[in-house]
């Protein structure tokens, strides 16, 4: 049996900036596009918050509509800013209730090679339960099976095995980014339960074992999962039962790195609670997996790896990290799962309890699909991926097999 995280970065639609080259912009527009909603949600604006609005829709090059290449307001009642002709701009609105409205990264159609490269991830890593990251909807998904996996099948002697269980609960993330499970079809998913409405009140006492919740995260009172943490109970073909939470932190980008430090603190305590309320309720086999977006060795994800007796598959002897060159002079042994995969670069996880994990017989990461720099080349890739706007997606894919 095969198990694999793979967050794919969105099926046909993506923010925009995610399809840019150069990552600082990139990066520097959804900060900015973080940032203009933390303002525009405060009761009063102040004549910095006035000065701010206005710095960042320059950086942002708004036009007189208030959009940009990357990112746009979106206006559905009053007026934000003002653009006279012959003078410079202005803020009108003078806080919340004087207009409706958002800052949002703008979408853009993901380039038709790097779906089919997608495709071709996830057909090669052929998964028997498969998780997977930032999934627009359960049908855009059964669209990349069908319609676009014709193209692509025929390049391989024999035809894969399709998905025929596919589970998505809509998170909390307004982006359309959710997590979900899809399985081979003896794999049936039962019983499913979903944590879109935890919050910090949810967990007992008892339950935190030791931890402490941010106290930013208390008196911010949102729910704790930026998506959701949800259990599958999965069904084998030999009838034993497996539950699998596929997760995906809070991320780092955002004005306030303390507070995105915090979430995922929150979040690995939950999550970990979740697994063992599992535990004590007398299930052996559980996975969690997914992106959670911080290293093995940052402290929002020590509850959830140091304090409980999870394992991660690249923990086992057995890992391998595939096909993997380094830059010359340094120690990279390609533990990395984002982007170029060097060992900082390790955000993606599949932690298995005590009885999964001492029946692993393989484990590693599939590198095929994600762009593979240049200086050096640090693995081999579909000869379709000739420039990295083909990437199937910045992450790759971590699998394990079990007995």
């Amino acid at each position: 049996m095969r198990i694999a995280a793979y967050n794919i970065q969105n099926l046909f639609l993506r923010p925009a900036a995610f399809n840019k080259e150069n990552a600082d912009e990139a990066n520097n527009a959804i900060q900015a596009t973080n940032r203009l909603n933390e303002i525009f949600q405060l009761d009063v604006y102040s004549d910095e918050n006035k000065a701010e609005i206005l710095d960042l829709a320059e950086k942002l090059r708004f036009n007189r509509y208030d959009e940009g290449e990357l990112v746009y307001i979106n206006k559905t009642r009053g007026s934000l800013i003002k653009r006279p002709r012959n003078s410079n701009p202005y803020v009108v609105a003078e806080g919340r209730n004087f207009w409706i409205g958002w800052a949002a990264l703008k979408k853009a159609p993901i380039d038709e090679i790097a779906m089919h490269n997608t495709t071709r991830v996830i057909r090669d890593v052929d998964a028997d339960i498969l998780a997977l990251v930032e999934v627009e909807n359960r049908f855009a998904f059964e669209e990349l099976m069908t319609e676009i996996f014709k193209k692509v099948k025929d390049e391989i002697d024999e035809e894969p095995t399709p998905y025929k269980n596919i589970m998505l609960i809509e998170g909390n993330d307004k982006r359309g980014i959710d997590v979900m499970l899809t399985t081979k079809e003896n794999f049936r998913i039962g019983l499913t339960r979903s944590h879109i409405n935890d919050h910090h009140e949810n967990i007992k006492p008892e339950e935190l074992e030791g931890n402490v919740i941010p106290e930013s995260i208390i008196e911010d009172d949102r729910p704790i999962f930026c998506r959701d943490c949800p259990e599958y109970a999965v069904t084998t073909p030999s009838g034993e039962l497996i539950w699998v939470l596929p997760n995906h932190f809070k991320s780092k980008f955002g004005h306030d790195f303390q507070k995105s430090n915090d979430k995922r603190t929150s979040q690995s305590i939950f999550t970990r609670a979740i697994y063992e309320r599992l535990r004590k309720e007398g299930h052996e086999n559980i996975v969690v997996l997914g992106d959670l977006n911080d290293t093995p060795d940052s402290d929002p994800l020590q509850p959830l790896l140091a304090n409980s007796d999870l394992r991660e598959v690249s923990d086992h002897p057995l890992f391998d990290t595939g096909e993997f060159k380094g830059r010359e002079g340094t120690n990279e042994r390609g533990y990395g799962t984002y982007k170029l995969g060097n060992d900082n670069q390790k955000i993606d996880y599949i932690l298995l309890s005590p009885a999964l994990f001492d029946r692993v017989t393989a484990a590693g990461l599939f590198r095929k699909g994600a762009w593979p720099g240049s200086s050096p080349i640090r693995w081999t890739v579909y000869p379709e991926l000739t420039e990295q706007i083909h990437a199937a997606s910045d992450h790759h894919v971590i699998w394990v097999d079990i007995d």
